[in-house]
C-alpha cells in the first residue's frame, strides 16, 4: 500500500541529486526517510533537506527500511541496475536520465516496473518547463497545419565534470545520451510519437571523427531522423564547443501554417523563451522566470501519493532509447558493454 504521504529514499546526492530532494521536500508531500552518497560533503549538504532521516551507506541499506520511492541520481551505469533493484523491493522509481545506457537496460527496467506494478518516471525536465508547455499546445491545436521540419540544438559549453562520463563502457556515449536524450524525447513527444528511421549521424571527439573501438566518448553529435511520414528532424549537440556563451538550447518546429521556437535567453542554461511565428511575423508565448527543475520529480512524487502504479507511458522511455541506439549504429558504434560495478561505483 502507498502512503498518502510517501517515505522517500535518495540514492546520489550531488548537484542535481540534491536539487530534487530539496524540490521534492519543499512540497511536504513526501517523507525522506533515508538518503546516501559516497562523497561526506554531499551527505552533509543534504542534512538540512532530511535532518529526521536516516544516513546509509548504499541502497541496500535505503530498502531496509521500505520506503515507498526511491529517488536515483547515480552514474549511469548503474542506473538500470538500481531501479531495478529498488522495482523487485516494491519500491517506485524516479531515475535520472538515462535510465539505461541502451534499449535493452531501459526495456529490463521498465518490464521490472511493469512486473511490480510500481510507478516509474525519469528526469526528462524539459517536459515540465512553461516554453515547451507553450509550444506543445501550439502544436496540439493544429495551428501550425502539418509540421514539415524539426531542428533541435543543445551546446553545453563545460561539459561534465566527472571521469565516468567520458568512458564509454560506464556512461552509454557522450554528449548524444547526455544532451541529445532530451532532444530526442521532445521531438518524438510533441510530435505524439511517430516511427521514425535514423538516415544520417556523425559523432566527433576534439574535432575529429570518433573511433568506435576506442573508449572515449563523443562530444560533439549530428544527426537526422526521418518519420515515416517523411519528416525531417535535424538534431545537433556537443559539450565544450566554443559557441559563445554558456549554452544554446533551442528548438525550431515549422509547419505548413506557421512555427513554433524554443530560445534559452542570454546563454542561460536555465531561461527560456517560446516563440510563434507567422511568415515574417512573430509574437511571445512564454517568457522567464520559470522554476521548472524539479517540476518532473514533483509530479512524480504527488502521482506516488495518489496511489498511482505501473505507467504504462513509460514504455517511451524505450522507444527514445531504441532511437539514440539507431543513431549510435548508424554511425557505427555497437552497444557499450556492461561491465562489473567497481568499488568506487556501489
Amino acid at each position: 500500500m502507498v502512503r498518502s504521504r510517501p517515505r522517500l529514499g535518495f540514492l546520489g546526492l550531488g548537484w542535481i541529486g540534491r536539487n530534487r530532494m530539496e524540490a521534492m521536500a519543499a512540497t511536504d508531500m513526501g517523507e525522506i526517510v533515508a538518503y546516501a552518497d559516497l562523497d561526506p560533503q554531499a551527505v552533509a549538504e543534504s542534512d538540512t533537506l532530511a535532518a529526521t532521516a536516516t544516513r546509509t551507506d548504499s541502497l541496500e541499506e535505503i530498502l531496509a527500511l521500505q520506503p515507498d520511492g526511491v529517488v536515483i541520481a547515480t552514474p549511469s551505469a548503474l542506473h538500470a541496475q538500481q531501479a531495478i533493484q529498488a522495482l523487485e523491493a516494491g519500491a517506485s522509481v524516479f531515475c535520472q536520465k538515462p535510465l539505461g545506457r541502451n534499449a535493452g537496460e531501459t526495456a529490463a527496467v521498465v518490464a521490472a516496473a511493469r512486473a511490480a506494478d510500481r510507478l516509474l518516471a525519469t528526469d526528462m525536465s524539459y517536459r515540465h518547463t512553461a516554453a515547451v508547455r507553450a509550444i506543445a499546445a501550439e502544436i496540439a491545436s493544429g495551428g501550425m497545419g502539418e509540421i514539415c521540419a524539426v531542428d533541435l540544438t543543445f551546446h553545453n559549453a563545460y561539459g561534465p565534470d566527472k571521469p565516468w562520463f567520458r568512458n564509454r563502457a560506464l556512461s552509454g556515449g557522450g554528449c548524444l545520451i547526455d544532451l541529445g536524450v532530451h532532444l530526442v524525447d521532445l521531438a518524438l513527444w510533441l510530435l505524439d510519437w511517430p516511427q521514425v528511421e535514423c538516415t544520417a549521424a556523425a559523432l566527433k571527439a576534439a574535432g575529429r571523427p570518433l573511433d568506435p573501438a576506442g573508449e572515449a566518448v563523443e562530444d560533439l553529435a549530428f544527426a537526422t531522423l526521418d518519420t515515416a511520414t517523411g519528416v525531417p528532424i535535424r538534431l545537433a549537440c556537443s559539450w565544450n564547443l566554443p559557441a559563445g556563451c554558456d549554452c544554446v538550447l533551442r528548438l525550431d518546429f515549422f509547419g505548413t501554417k506557421g512555427g513554433v521556437s524554443i530560445v534559452n535567453r542570454g546563454g542561460s542554461f536555465f531561461n527560456f523563451e517560446a516563440w510563434r511565428h507567422d511568415g515574417c511575423e512573430t509574437r511571445l508565448l512564454s517568457a522567464p522566470p520559470d522554476d521548472w527543475g524539479g517540476r518532473a520529480a514533483v509530479d512524480w512524487l504527488s502521482r506516488l501519493a495518489h496511489g498511482e502504479g505501473f505507467d504504462a507511458e513509460c514504455a517511451q522511455l524505450v522507444t527514445v532509447a531504441r532511437t539514440l541506439d539507431a543513431i549510435y549504429a548508424r554511425a557505427g558504434f555497437p552497444e557499450p558493454e556492461s561491465p562489473s560495478v567497481t568499488k568506487e561505483m556501489k
